[in-house]
Protein backbone atom coordinates (compact mmCIF):
# COMPACT_ATOMS: atom_id res chain seq x y z
CA UNK A 1 0.00 0.00 0.00
CA UNK A 2 0.98 3.43 -1.05
CA UNK A 3 0.92 5.63 1.54
CA UNK A 4 1.77 9.41 1.96
CA UNK A 5 2.33 11.59 4.79
CA UNK A 6 1.75 15.14 4.55
CA UNK A 7 3.38 16.99 7.29
CA UNK A 8 4.64 20.87 8.00
CA UNK A 9 7.87 19.60 9.58
CA UNK A 10 9.48 15.88 9.36
CA UNK A 11 11.66 15.73 12.60
CA UNK A 12 11.12 19.37 14.52
CA UNK A 13 8.84 19.39 17.21
CA UNK A 14 6.56 16.84 19.28
CA UNK A 15 3.82 16.58 15.91
CA UNK A 16 6.19 16.26 13.36
CA UNK A 17 8.17 14.06 15.16
CA UNK A 18 5.42 11.66 15.82
CA UNK A 19 4.09 11.83 12.34
CA UNK A 20 8.00 10.87 11.54
CA UNK A 21 7.20 7.65 13.80
CA UNK A 22 4.40 6.53 12.30
CA UNK A 23 6.27 6.82 8.63
CA UNK A 24 9.28 4.91 9.92
CA UNK A 25 7.07 2.22 11.70
CA UNK A 26 5.33 2.09 8.38
CA UNK A 27 8.29 1.35 6.30
CA UNK A 28 9.06 -1.35 8.81
CA UNK A 29 6.11 -3.14 8.19
CA UNK A 30 7.03 -3.46 4.20
CA UNK A 31 4.94 -0.55 3.61
CA UNK A 32 5.52 2.34 0.69
CA UNK A 33 5.49 5.29 2.70
CA UNK A 34 6.86 8.51 2.14
CA UNK A 35 6.21 12.43 3.63
CA UNK A 36 5.84 15.34 1.94
CA UNK A 37 6.96 18.39 3.97
CA UNK A 38 7.39 22.30 4.06
CA UNK A 39 10.65 21.88 6.24
CA UNK A 40 12.76 19.33 6.34
CA UNK A 41 15.45 18.33 8.84
CA UNK A 42 16.20 15.11 8.38
CA UNK A 43 18.41 13.53 5.72
CA UNK A 44 15.99 10.55 5.23
CA UNK A 45 15.80 9.88 1.23
CA UNK A 46 11.79 8.98 2.07
CA UNK A 47 11.04 12.29 3.02
CA UNK A 48 11.03 14.99 0.39
CA UNK A 49 10.52 18.91 0.64
CA UNK A 50 7.93 20.62 -0.82
CA UNK A 51 9.58 22.02 -4.34
CA UNK A 52 10.31 25.47 -5.12
CA UNK A 53 8.07 27.64 -7.16
CA UNK A 54 8.65 26.18 -10.64
CA UNK A 55 8.65 29.98 -12.31
CA UNK A 56 8.63 33.64 -11.92
CA UNK A 57 4.82 33.71 -11.83
CA UNK A 58 4.57 30.97 -8.70
CA UNK A 59 6.97 32.31 -7.17
CA UNK A 60 5.08 35.42 -7.11
CA UNK A 61 1.52 33.75 -6.29
CA UNK A 62 3.05 32.53 -3.27
CA UNK A 63 4.26 35.88 -2.08
CA UNK A 64 0.78 37.41 -2.81
CA UNK A 65 -0.54 34.63 -0.89
CA UNK A 66 1.41 35.26 1.69
CA UNK A 67 0.60 39.08 2.35
CA UNK A 68 -2.95 38.09 1.77
CA UNK A 69 -2.97 36.31 4.92
CA UNK A 70 -0.47 38.89 6.86
CA UNK A 71 -2.60 41.52 6.11
CA UNK A 72 -5.57 39.59 7.10
CA UNK A 73 -3.66 38.60 10.76
CA UNK A 74 -2.71 42.48 11.19
CA UNK A 75 -5.18 44.04 12.68
CA UNK A 76 -4.89 41.55 15.64
CA UNK A 77 -1.56 42.11 16.69
CA UNK A 78 -1.47 44.41 19.12
CA UNK A 79 -5.12 42.98 20.69
CA UNK A 80 -4.21 39.38 21.00
CA UNK A 81 -3.13 38.40 24.33
CA UNK A 82 0.20 37.35 25.71
CA UNK A 83 1.90 33.92 25.97
CA UNK A 84 -0.05 32.24 23.34
CA UNK A 85 0.48 29.65 20.24
CA UNK A 86 0.68 30.61 16.96
CA UNK A 87 -2.98 31.53 15.26
CA UNK A 88 -3.15 30.07 11.90
CA UNK A 89 -5.08 30.66 8.59
CA UNK A 90 -6.96 28.13 6.50
CA UNK A 91 -4.92 29.44 3.21
CA UNK A 92 -1.62 28.48 2.87
CA UNK A 93 0.80 30.44 0.27
CA UNK A 94 1.69 27.22 -1.78
CA UNK A 95 -2.13 27.36 -3.20
CA UNK A 96 -2.75 24.21 -5.33
CA UNK A 97 0.70 23.61 -5.28
CA UNK A 98 0.85 20.96 -2.52
CA UNK A 99 -1.93 19.01 -4.27
CA UNK A 100 -0.17 18.89 -7.28
CA UNK A 101 3.00 17.64 -5.64
CA UNK A 102 1.55 14.70 -3.87
CA UNK A 103 3.00 11.48 -5.79
CA UNK A 104 1.10 8.71 -6.36
CA UNK A 105 -0.40 7.01 -3.73
CA UNK A 106 -3.90 5.21 -2.30
CA UNK A 107 -4.02 7.10 0.94
CA UNK A 108 -2.64 10.68 2.06
CA UNK A 109 -2.37 10.56 5.55
CA UNK A 110 -2.41 14.47 6.81
CA UNK A 111 -1.12 15.33 10.62
CA UNK A 112 0.26 18.67 11.72
CA UNK A 113 -0.70 20.66 8.17
CA UNK A 114 -1.40 24.58 9.65
CA UNK A 115 0.76 27.11 7.04
CA UNK A 116 1.19 23.98 4.56
CA UNK A 117 -2.14 22.60 3.21
CA UNK A 118 -4.73 25.37 1.67
CA UNK A 119 -7.93 23.86 2.76
CA UNK A 120 -9.86 25.07 -0.43
CA UNK A 121 -7.79 23.69 -3.29
CA UNK A 122 -6.54 20.79 -1.16
CA UNK A 123 -9.72 18.89 -0.46
CA UNK A 124 -10.96 20.26 -4.44
CA UNK A 125 -7.50 18.50 -5.84
CA UNK A 126 -6.66 15.36 -4.54
CA UNK A 127 -7.69 12.45 -6.63
CA UNK A 128 -11.33 11.99 -6.00
CA UNK A 129 -10.43 8.09 -5.37
CA UNK A 130 -7.79 8.66 -2.61
CA UNK A 131 -9.06 9.13 1.16
CA UNK A 132 -7.73 11.26 3.43
CA UNK A 133 -6.76 10.23 7.20
CA UNK A 134 -6.17 13.35 9.10
CA UNK A 135 -4.82 12.54 12.41
CA UNK A 136 -5.04 15.37 14.75
CA UNK A 137 -2.48 16.73 16.93
CA UNK A 138 -4.44 19.40 17.98
CA UNK A 139 -7.50 21.02 17.40
CA UNK A 140 -7.01 23.72 14.98
CA UNK A 141 -8.26 22.08 11.74
CA UNK A 142 -11.62 22.33 13.37
CA UNK A 143 -11.26 25.74 14.75
CA UNK A 144 -11.50 29.70 13.37
CA UNK A 145 -7.55 29.78 13.85
CA UNK A 146 -6.62 28.68 17.58
CA UNK A 147 -4.69 25.28 18.15
CA UNK A 148 -5.79 25.42 21.52
CA UNK A 149 -9.29 26.56 22.55
CA UNK A 150 -8.51 26.87 25.88
CA UNK A 151 -12.03 26.21 26.94
CA UNK A 152 -13.97 28.81 25.10
CA UNK A 153 -15.92 25.98 22.75
CA UNK A 154 -16.76 28.44 19.91
CA UNK A 155 -15.74 25.99 17.48
CA UNK A 156 -19.05 24.34 18.21
CA UNK A 157 -20.45 27.07 16.67
CA UNK A 158 -19.15 29.25 14.21
CA UNK A 159 -16.32 30.68 15.83
CA UNK A 160 -16.58 34.68 15.96
CA UNK A 161 -15.79 37.03 18.50
CA UNK A 162 -12.33 35.16 19.47
CA UNK A 163 -10.55 35.68 22.36
CA UNK A 164 -7.60 34.51 21.02
CA UNK A 165 -7.81 37.66 18.79
CA UNK A 166 -8.60 40.12 21.51
CA UNK A 167 -12.13 40.13 19.08
CA UNK A 168 -15.44 40.84 19.90
CA UNK A 169 -16.24 40.99 16.43
CA UNK A 170 -18.70 38.04 15.63
CA UNK A 171 -17.37 38.46 11.87
CA UNK A 172 -13.36 38.84 12.45
CA UNK A 173 -11.09 36.61 11.11
CA UNK A 174 -11.65 33.11 13.13
CA UNK A 175 -15.43 33.39 11.50
CA UNK A 176 -14.24 33.84 8.36
CA UNK A 177 -11.61 30.81 8.50
CA UNK A 178 -13.93 28.91 9.72
CA UNK A 179 -16.52 29.64 7.39
CA UNK A 180 -14.12 29.27 4.60
CA UNK A 181 -12.87 25.33 6.35
CA UNK A 182 -17.10 24.90 5.99
CA UNK A 183 -16.92 25.69 2.11
CA UNK A 184 -14.37 23.29 1.77
CA UNK A 185 -14.60 20.68 3.51
CA UNK A 186 -18.26 20.50 1.83
CA UNK A 187 -16.71 19.77 -0.98
CA UNK A 188 -15.30 16.41 0.42
CA UNK A 189 -17.41 13.44 -0.45
CA UNK A 190 -19.19 11.04 2.44
CA UNK A 191 -16.46 8.71 2.97
CA UNK A 192 -13.19 10.41 1.48
CA UNK A 193 -12.10 11.94 4.99
CA UNK A 194 -11.18 9.93 8.16
CA UNK A 195 -10.34 11.35 11.34
CA UNK A 196 -7.94 9.98 13.95
CA UNK A 197 -7.74 10.78 17.60
CA UNK A 198 -5.21 9.64 18.94
CA UNK A 199 -7.46 9.44 22.73
CA UNK A 200 -11.42 9.69 23.82
CA UNK A 201 -10.86 13.75 24.70
CA UNK A 202 -10.13 14.07 20.87
CA UNK A 203 -12.62 12.30 19.87
CA UNK A 204 -15.08 14.17 21.76
CA UNK A 205 -14.10 17.09 21.26
CA UNK A 206 -14.45 16.24 17.04
CA UNK A 207 -17.54 15.07 17.10
CA UNK A 208 -18.70 18.52 19.47
CA UNK A 209 -17.28 20.41 16.60
CA UNK A 210 -19.69 22.13 13.91
CA UNK A 211 -16.86 21.58 10.98
CA UNK A 212 -15.92 17.75 11.64
CA UNK A 213 -18.93 16.48 13.84
CA UNK A 214 -20.44 14.29 10.84
CA UNK A 215 -16.83 12.75 9.94
CA UNK A 216 -16.26 9.39 11.24
CA UNK A 217 -13.59 9.43 13.83
CA UNK A 218 -10.85 6.75 14.78
CA UNK A 219 -9.52 6.21 17.82
CA UNK A 220 -5.53 5.59 17.28
CA UNK A 221 -2.91 6.42 20.14
CA UNK A 222 0.34 7.70 18.96
CA UNK A 223 3.51 5.37 19.30
CA UNK A 224 7.28 5.42 19.81
CA UNK A 225 10.16 3.28 19.47
CA UNK A 226 10.50 1.55 22.99
CA UNK A 227 13.57 0.42 21.79
CA UNK A 228 14.83 3.44 21.52
CA UNK A 229 13.01 5.40 24.31
CA UNK A 230 14.20 2.40 27.27
CA UNK A 231 15.09 2.87 30.74
CA UNK A 232 19.04 3.50 31.24
CA UNK A 233 20.83 2.86 34.82
CA UNK A 234 19.93 6.66 36.17
CA UNK A 235 23.36 7.39 37.39
CA UNK A 236 25.51 6.27 34.24
CA UNK A 237 22.61 8.48 32.31
CA UNK A 238 23.20 11.59 34.65
CA UNK A 239 27.01 11.44 34.36
CA UNK A 240 26.59 10.99 30.74
CA UNK A 241 24.47 14.30 30.92
CA UNK A 242 26.92 16.36 33.13
CA UNK A 243 24.22 16.13 36.18
CA UNK A 244 24.76 15.75 39.63
CA UNK A 245 24.16 11.92 40.61
CA UNK A 246 22.82 12.70 44.08
CA UNK A 247 20.31 15.53 43.40
CA UNK A 248 16.67 14.32 43.67
CA UNK A 249 15.56 15.45 40.05
CA UNK A 250 12.31 16.68 38.41
CA UNK A 251 12.32 17.68 34.57
CA UNK A 252 9.91 19.98 32.57
CA UNK A 253 10.00 19.63 29.19
CA UNK A 254 8.33 22.31 26.11
CA UNK A 255 9.25 23.65 23.21
CA UNK A 256 8.99 27.54 24.87
CA UNK A 257 8.13 28.12 28.18
CA UNK A 258 6.49 31.35 27.26
CA UNK A 259 3.67 29.08 25.63
CA UNK A 260 1.22 30.00 29.14
CA UNK A 261 -0.53 26.51 28.15
CA UNK A 262 2.20 24.11 28.70
CA UNK A 263 1.86 25.72 32.50
CA UNK A 264 5.36 26.84 33.26
CA UNK A 265 4.21 29.49 35.64
CA UNK A 266 2.22 26.75 37.63
CA UNK A 267 4.81 24.25 37.91
CA UNK A 268 7.51 27.57 39.12
CA UNK A 269 5.12 28.13 41.97
CA UNK A 270 4.88 24.56 42.87
CA UNK A 271 8.68 24.43 43.08
CA UNK A 272 8.62 27.25 45.31
CA UNK A 273 7.05 25.38 47.83
CA UNK A 274 9.55 22.73 47.67
CA UNK A 275 12.88 24.83 48.91
CA UNK A 276 12.54 22.34 52.04
CA UNK A 277 12.87 19.25 49.55
CA UNK A 278 17.07 18.14 49.90
CA UNK A 279 19.06 18.13 46.94
CA UNK A 280 16.23 18.91 44.86
CA UNK A 281 16.65 20.41 41.15
CA UNK A 282 14.88 21.23 38.05
CA UNK A 283 16.30 20.03 34.75
CA UNK A 284 14.36 21.61 31.92
CA UNK A 285 14.32 20.79 28.06
CA UNK A 286 13.80 23.30 25.39
CA UNK A 287 14.27 27.13 24.17
CA UNK A 288 14.17 29.67 26.13
CA UNK A 289 15.37 28.37 29.21
CA UNK A 290 12.83 29.44 32.17
CA UNK A 291 13.79 31.12 35.31
CA UNK A 292 12.82 30.52 38.59
CA UNK A 293 12.63 31.88 41.92
CA UNK A 294 12.17 28.93 44.13
CA UNK A 295 15.77 27.91 46.02
CA UNK A 296 16.70 24.85 43.97
CA UNK A 297 19.56 23.98 41.49
CA UNK A 298 18.24 24.81 37.74
CA UNK A 299 20.01 22.52 34.46
CA UNK A 300 18.68 23.67 31.15
CA UNK A 301 19.76 21.36 28.98
CA UNK A 302 18.49 23.40 25.33
CA UNK A 303 17.11 21.47 22.54
CA UNK A 304 17.41 18.42 22.44
CA UNK A 305 15.84 16.57 18.70
CA UNK A 306 18.29 13.07 19.21
CA UNK A 307 15.94 10.51 20.61
CA UNK A 308 18.82 8.34 22.15
CA UNK A 309 19.70 11.45 23.95
CA UNK A 310 16.31 12.64 24.82
CA UNK A 311 16.16 8.78 26.17
CA UNK A 312 18.98 9.37 28.94
CA UNK A 313 17.17 12.61 29.89
CA UNK A 314 14.26 10.99 30.94
CA UNK A 315 16.26 7.90 32.50
CA UNK A 316 18.50 10.85 34.67
CA UNK A 317 14.81 12.43 36.03
CA UNK A 318 13.47 10.62 39.45
CA UNK A 319 10.39 11.61 37.73
CA UNK A 320 8.62 13.89 34.89
CA UNK A 321 6.12 16.67 35.41
CA UNK A 322 3.57 18.03 32.87
CA UNK A 323 1.51 20.86 34.20
CA UNK A 324 -0.12 21.73 30.77
CA UNK A 325 -3.75 23.08 31.17
CA UNK A 326 -5.06 21.88 27.95
CA UNK A 327 -3.08 19.13 26.29
CA UNK A 328 -3.96 16.50 23.35
CA UNK A 329 -1.19 13.36 23.99
CA UNK A 330 1.71 14.85 24.52
CA UNK A 331 4.77 12.75 23.18
CA UNK A 332 6.77 14.16 26.01
CA UNK A 333 4.34 11.20 28.24
CA UNK A 334 5.01 8.72 26.28
CA UNK A 335 8.93 9.10 26.27
CA UNK A 336 8.52 9.66 29.81
CA UNK A 337 6.43 6.14 30.27
CA UNK A 338 8.77 4.28 28.09
CA UNK A 339 12.32 5.01 30.00
CA UNK A 340 10.63 4.24 33.09
CA UNK A 341 9.95 7.58 34.59
CA UNK A 342 6.56 8.26 36.74
CA UNK A 343 4.89 11.25 35.92
CA UNK A 344 2.74 14.22 37.28
CA UNK A 345 0.84 17.14 35.60
CA UNK A 346 -2.85 18.04 35.43
CA UNK A 347 -5.65 15.76 34.10
CA UNK A 348 -5.77 17.95 31.14
CA UNK A 349 -6.91 16.46 28.05
CA UNK A 350 -5.79 13.21 26.87
CA UNK A 351 -3.17 13.24 29.89
CA UNK A 352 -5.10 11.47 31.79
CA UNK A 353 -5.17 8.83 29.39
CA UNK A 354 -1.70 7.89 30.03
CA UNK A 355 -1.05 8.78 33.38
CA UNK A 356 -3.15 6.40 35.55
CA UNK A 357 -3.16 7.54 39.10
CA UNK A 358 -1.23 5.24 41.54
CA UNK A 359 0.16 3.01 38.52
CA UNK A 360 2.12 5.53 36.31
CA UNK A 361 1.85 8.68 38.54
CA UNK A 362 -0.44 11.04 39.99
CA UNK A 363 -2.50 14.04 38.48
CA UNK A 364 -4.10 17.52 40.42
CA UNK A 365 -7.32 19.30 39.06
CA UNK A 366 -5.88 21.80 36.11
CA UNK A 367 -4.09 24.35 37.61
CA UNK A 368 -4.58 23.09 41.47
CA UNK A 369 -0.62 24.11 42.04
CA UNK A 370 -1.20 22.72 45.56
CA UNK A 371 -2.12 19.75 44.07
CA UNK A 372 0.50 19.55 41.87
CA UNK A 373 3.06 20.32 44.14
CA UNK A 374 1.81 17.25 46.82
CA UNK A 375 2.32 15.14 44.06
CA UNK A 376 5.60 15.91 43.39
CA UNK A 377 6.41 16.01 46.61
CA UNK A 378 4.52 12.12 47.53
CA UNK A 379 6.65 10.54 44.68
CA UNK A 380 10.08 12.17 45.68
CA UNK A 381 9.52 11.28 49.16
CA UNK A 382 8.21 7.90 48.88
CA UNK A 383 11.18 5.55 47.01
CA UNK A 384 9.28 2.40 46.95
CA UNK A 385 6.11 3.88 45.02
CA UNK A 386 8.30 5.60 42.81
CA UNK A 387 10.30 2.26 41.99
CA UNK A 388 6.94 0.62 41.68
CA UNK A 389 5.60 2.92 38.99
CA UNK A 390 8.70 2.91 37.18
CA UNK A 391 7.86 -1.01 36.57
CA UNK A 392 4.52 0.21 35.51
CA UNK A 393 5.44 2.82 33.29
CA UNK A 394 7.48 0.70 31.33
CA UNK A 395 5.17 -2.11 30.96
CA UNK A 396 2.52 0.21 30.19
CA UNK A 397 4.13 1.97 27.47
CA UNK A 398 5.24 -1.38 25.89
CA UNK A 399 1.69 -2.95 26.21
CA UNK A 400 0.41 0.03 24.51
CA UNK A 401 2.21 2.57 22.65
CA UNK A 402 4.88 0.01 20.58
CA UNK A 403 5.64 1.75 16.90
CA UNK A 404 4.89 -1.11 15.79
CA UNK A 405 1.40 -1.52 17.33
CA UNK A 406 0.44 1.95 16.29
CA UNK A 407 1.51 0.96 12.50
CA UNK A 408 -0.22 -2.27 12.38
CA UNK A 409 -3.63 -0.07 13.34
CA UNK A 410 -3.41 2.35 10.51
CA UNK A 411 -2.61 0.15 8.36
CA UNK A 412 -5.99 -2.08 9.09
CA UNK A 413 -7.67 1.32 8.83
CA UNK A 414 -6.03 2.44 5.47
CA UNK A 415 -6.98 -1.18 4.12
CA UNK A 416 -10.76 -0.35 5.49
CA UNK A 417 -11.21 2.74 4.26
CA UNK A 418 -9.56 2.26 0.82
CA UNK A 419 -11.51 -1.22 -0.01
CA UNK A 420 -15.06 1.12 1.49
CA UNK A 421 -14.07 3.77 -1.04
Amino acid sequence: MRIVHVSANDISGGAARAAYRLHQALLALGCHSQMLVASRRSADPTVRAMPPAGNWFEAGLQRWRNWQIRRAMKPYLATRPAGLEPFSDDRSRYGSALARALPPCDVVNLHWVAGFVDYASFFRLVPRRVPVVWRLSDQQPFTGGCHYDEGCGRYTANCGACPQLGSRDQRDLSYQIWARKRAALAQVPPGRLHIVALNRWMADEVQRSSLFGHLPVHIIPNGLDTTVFAPTDRIQARQALGLPTQARIVLFVAVSVNNRRKGFTQLAAALTGLGDEPDLALVSIGRNPPSIAAPIAHYPLGVIEDDARLALVYSAADLFVIPSLQDNMPSTVLEALACATPVVGFDAGGIGEMVRPGQTGWLAPVGDVDGLRDAIRRLLRNDAERLMMSRQCRAVAVAEYRQELQAERYLNLYRQIAAAF
